[in-house]
């Protein structure tokens, strides 16, 4: 794969770590047709944390979405490696499911050599619930002091100041993250 982008927080990206990073995005690339480009970001932490020190998260653009990894370990390179798996995964269930899409053959039929070689579960998400509210005019930390009273990890709210639809979410860190329209 050579369409991808590497960058570094608090960490200077070696030549080493260029390279490994290549080799396992190449291992990627029976799906090339699949993704457009990558974006990688290597970060190392404060020492406090010593088993989630180093982070990796790659983010592929395929045409219909986005697919994401971000894995943490104490050594980059495992981390590196972990993140490679990952997204193989989530790869092959994304080429199986387009594949199940282009061919409209019926349910009964037999399955095809291409799905018989994946190990990808049969598991097909769908919606199972929705719901409907109505949007209330608010600050972001309005909208956080709602989350935490409901007890949910996100909240969807219409910000008072951009007029817009915004998200607050509970971030994996403890903190908060805002989702909002460009």
């Amino acid at each position: 794969m050579n369409i991808y982008k590497l960058s570094g927080r608090n960490v200077d990206v070696t030549e080493a770590l260029r390279e490994y990073v290549e080799s396992k995005l190449t291992r990627l690339d029976r799906f090339n047709g699949q993704i457009t480009d990558a974006r990688v970001t290597l970060t190392v932490r404060d020492v406090r944390d010593a088993g989630r020190r180093n982070r990796v998260e790659v983010q592929l653009n395929v045409p219909n979405g986005i697919i994401r990894a971000e894995e943490h370990h104490a050594d980059m390179y495992a981390a590196i490696d972990k993140a490679g798996d990952v997204l193989e995964r989530q790869l092959r269930k994304f080429k199986t499911r387009i594949m199940r899409h282009r061919s409209e053959a019926p349910i009964d039929a037999a399955p095809t050599p291409a799905d018989s070689g994946d190990d990808v579960s049969e598991f097909s998400p769908e919606i199972v619930r929705q719901k409907r509210f109505d949007l209330r005019p608010m600050s972001a930390e309005d909208a956080v002091t709602q989350m935490e009273a409901l007890g949910h990890d996100f909240y969807v709210f219409l910000n008072m100041t951009t007029s817009s639809c915004g998200v607050v979410y509970r971030r994996k860190d403890g903190h908060y993250g805002l989702i909002e329209p460009s």
